[in-house]
């Protein structure tokens, strides 16, 4: 079987593909990394068997200071259109929200930092990726903007208490993630150094050593088998789940 081919935006530098990267080729995906700050977006996902957008410190909408956004966003529309499958992580699941009829906003709650759980709905039991999840699965947070509304045609697969839409699928495969669950401990550290102030509101000792890594170690025992899921999803192993809701033209 040939190997899939998947194309992997990273909006930011701040922001890398981490652990992910050795799940995603470990699972048999060859990647091709584009970078929107440092060279163009394809226009297309023509030759791509999936796509990976990642997170970032802007919001989905600041499209004067990065121009590339819309690119972004139209690959992600794309893509749910085309049916390939994405995995769109934290800014990404802003972007793929915003591309397909849903709305962000600056989380009227404030941010939501550090290692927390998730609780799956009662509807992610039907989907290919979601199923074999524990119910309240280990994740990192760090993010100020929330996703406020889903998209019209999305089913809606995990909350947190402080935000609602903590994962979502539109279309047969295209997933949106709330939160993180590329980084490393190194990764998490920087964002603390360079948010204090969002940095603060997490609980004490988060950003201890030992707890980070055990925290990442939670990450790594839910979250690697899923990436292994997604590859097997965009190579036709994996049957891609139906959705419900109104079809509505994407934006």
């Amino acid at each position: 079987m040939t190997a899939p081919r998947l194309l992997v935006l990273q909006p930011d530098a701040s922001d890398p593909l981490g652990v992910l990267e050795e799940w995603l080729t470990g699972a048999g995906a060859e990647l091709d990394v584009v970078r929107p700050y440092e060279q163009p977006v394809p226009e297309s996902l023509d030759g791509y068997q999936g796509l990976v957008c990642l997170g970032g410190g802007m919001s989905a909408l600041d499209d004067l200071e990065f121009p590339w956004l819309p690119a972004v966003r139209k690959l992600l529309s794309q893509s749910v259109a085309k049916k390939v499958p994405a995995l769109a992580i934290c800014l990404g699941a802003q972007l793929l929200a915003v591309a397909t009829g849903g709305q962000v906003r600056r989380g009227t709650k404030g941010p939501e930092v550090g290692a927390m759980l998730v609780a799956k709905r009662d509807v992610s039991s039907r989907d290919p990726l979601f199923a074999d999840l524990p119910w309240t699965p280990d994740v990192i947070q760090f993010h100020d903007d929330e996703i406020h509304v889903l998209p019209p045609s999305a089913e809606h697969l995990a909350a947190s208490p402080k935000y609602d839409n903590q994962a979502f699928r539109v279309g047969e495969s295209g997933y949106g993630l709330q939160f993180h669950i590329e980084t490393t401990p190194e990764v998490v550290l920087q964002w603390a150094l360079h948010e204090p102030d969002s940095a603060a509101l997490a609980r004490p000792g988060t950003f201890d050593a030992e707890r980070l890594a055990e925290a990442h170690a939670d990450v790594a025992e839910v979250w690697q088998p899923f990436a292994e899921r997604f590859v097997r999803l965009t190579s036709g192993e994996l049957e891609p789940g139906g959705h419900v809701g109104i079809e509505l033209p994407l934006v």
